[in-house]
């Protein structure tokens, strides 16, 4: 994974920098970990999380016993290089409870789930373990012509529900039809990531700089 490193931690500030894990696909926070110059340097040569345990003194594989390992996708330095940003593809829970993220207890409730990333497991889910009188299973066992269709009838519940002042409606349709897509798009085998890495290369999306311009028909 070690590619040419343009920035890095600053360890001479501090030994140990903080370091906050977040799922890549969904942003979900995971954990909060610290890391010092050799865990880091282990993470940029291994492509894994590795942390430096304050309790314990020693350095820390995340996934080494438990066998949830953390696959790097990317990382990120704050404006002061004193904290790091890592997003991974998480292997079983983050937390050493069994929840999938360490951030469950409310202080103030807020539901921070990833709902489209939500709807792309489930109907994953249901291919994989159908259930009785699902409406998802339904349409995978008709196959990919009875989705097709469905997609054009929602494509213009959309439409006409467009051309009607109530906004309700439309929002209902609009759900309609993007469950249907996502239906569509596990009968593809073509994933939620795949559709935005497509959306970020044809609108030039680069963090905060956005330059909606490369869309053939502009």
């Amino acid at each position: 994974m070690r590619k040419k490193n343009i920035m890095k931690p600053d360890f001479e500030k501090q030994a140990l920098i903080p370091v906050i894990v977040q799922d890549y696909r969904t942003r979900q926070v995971l954990m909060l970990a610290y890391t010092n110059e050799e865990a880091y340097e282990k993470m940029l040569a291994t492509g894994e999380t590795w942390f430096y345990s304050r309790s314990r003194q020693k350095l820390w594989h995340k996934g080494e016993e438990s066998g949830h390992f953390q696959h790097i996708k990317g990382m990120k330095l704050d404006c002061d290089s004193d904290t790091l940003l890592v997003f991974v593809e998480q292997i079983g829970a983050a937390c050493h409870t069994g929840a999938y993220s360490c951030f469950f207890n409310d202080v103030q409730a807020f539901d921070d789930t990833d709902i489209f990333a939500a709807l792309e497991d489930q109907i994953a889910d249901r291919k994989a373990n159908p259930k009785e009188k699902s409406y998802t299973n339904y349409l995978l066992d008709q196959g990919i012509d009875k989705v097709l269709k469905k997609v054009g009838e929602e494509s213009a519940e959309v439409i006409i529900a467009s051309k009607n002042p109530d906004k309700e409606e439309l929002l209902g349709e609009v759900d309609d039809l993007l469950y249907h897509l996502f239906v569509l798009l596990n009968q593809r085998d073509i994933t939620l990531e795949e559709v935005r890495s497509k959306a970020k290369e044809r609108h030039q999306i680069q963090g905060n700089k956005k330059e909606f311009h490369t869309r053939t028909a502009d």
